[in-house]
């Protein structure tokens, strides 16, 4: 036999076998984590269209919550299965039979309210970060509809809601949102991602 008939083979044979290792040692990607958040806020915060957009879904037709919706929020690092409740009075009462599970919460609130109004969302926002199934758990606090002129400011909210006296020693995140800045959106769930990934992180304020 030649040498070139001999080489020839000997190529084959490592091509024959680079491809078989290839196939049968082929990587996948990793998967991504999922996380089970529940969502809750008085009706009419925007729960629904904020987590809508989040998924890509058209708006258009939205709807007020009734009982509870989940979607899987998809982010790059991390699936998000959010369990949103719905907002009105006779279903919030309802609340904590849906808490068990979650592993981060999110609170979505309209920065537009009335007084009264507010008071209740701070009401029911001290019930969730006292609750005995949610209080050792990561907190996003949005004040939504932050676009609108009558939007109070961030700050002022949070100081309303005294968070830095009822929630110190606690993880949470509070910041402003809009439907008509998505991006923003979608920083303010990687920071609550951040804090579920990090098991070993120390609670504290953010």
């Amino acid at each position: 036999m030649s040498e070139r008939i001999q080489l020839t083979i000997a190529l084959c044979r490592i091509g024959f076998y680079t491809c078989l290792r290839t196939l049968c040692c082929k990587s996948y990607p990793t998967p991504r984590p999922e996380y089970d958040v529940v969502c809750i806020g008085l009706s009419g915060a925007g729960k629904t269209s904020l987590l809508s957009r989040l998924c890509s879904e058209d708006i258009n037709d939205i709807v007020p919550t009734t009982g509870f919706s989940i979607k899987a929020v998809p982010f790059p690092n991390a699936v998000l299965n959010v369990k949103e409740l719905g907002g009105a009075d006779n279903i919030k009462k309802y609340w904590s039979r849906y808490y068990q599970g979650s592993q981060g919460v999110v609170f979505v609130l309209d920065s537009t309210v009335s007084d009264e109004e507010l008071e209740a969302c701070r009401c029911e926002l001290h019930l969730a970060l006292q609750h005995p199934q949610l209080c050792t758990l990561p907190f996003l606090i949005l004040a939504n509809h932050q676009d609108s002129p009558a939007a109070r400011a961030v700050a002022e909210i949070k100081k309303y809601f005294e968070l830095e006296l009822l929630a110190k020693g606690k993880r949470w995140i509070m910041e402003g949102s809009t439907i008509n800045d998505m991006e923003a959106v979608r920083q303010r769930f990687s920071l609550l991602i951040s804090l579920l990934e990090d098991k070993a992180l120390q609670p504290g304020r953010l």
